[in-house]
């Protein structure tokens, strides 16, 4: 039997434990927006067990991190900016994100079913 090179490839990959990027086009995507240190909506149902792309927008009218010791993500939004976070595959709960930058008010959380 002859086995090509580059079909082992990606089993040699994983066996090391380094994932093989999903296409982030074929992800579903949730939106989440920032504005004058609030997010909406403040709560984001995803499916559990599926990776999902979080589309954040952020209206200003400064800079926000999103935070999440639950998520284990953090990343700093420009204002007049979009950036995507990439969460899961989760188990079914509550997983709680704030506005670094304005933690009062800016909170938030995702609730995978």
């Amino acid at each position: 039997m002859i086995v090509k090179h580059w079909v082992m490839v990606p089993a040699l990959l994983l066996s090391l434990g380094i994932a093989l990027p999903l296409h982030a086009e074929n992800l579903p995507a949730f939106n989440l927006t920032i504005k004058d240190g609030r997010y909406t909506p403040e709560q984001v149902e995803i499916p559990a067990g599926q990776k999902i792309k979080l589309v954040i927008k952020n209206d200003g009218p400064g800079p926000e991190e999103f935070e999440s010791s639950d998520l284990n993500r953090e990343k700093i939004i420009k204002a007049g900016k979009t950036a995507e976070v990439f969460i899961g595959p989760l188990k079914p709960g509550t997983y709680k994100f704030i506005g670094e930058f304005h933690p009062e008010t800016a909170q938030g959380q995702i609730v995978a079913k």
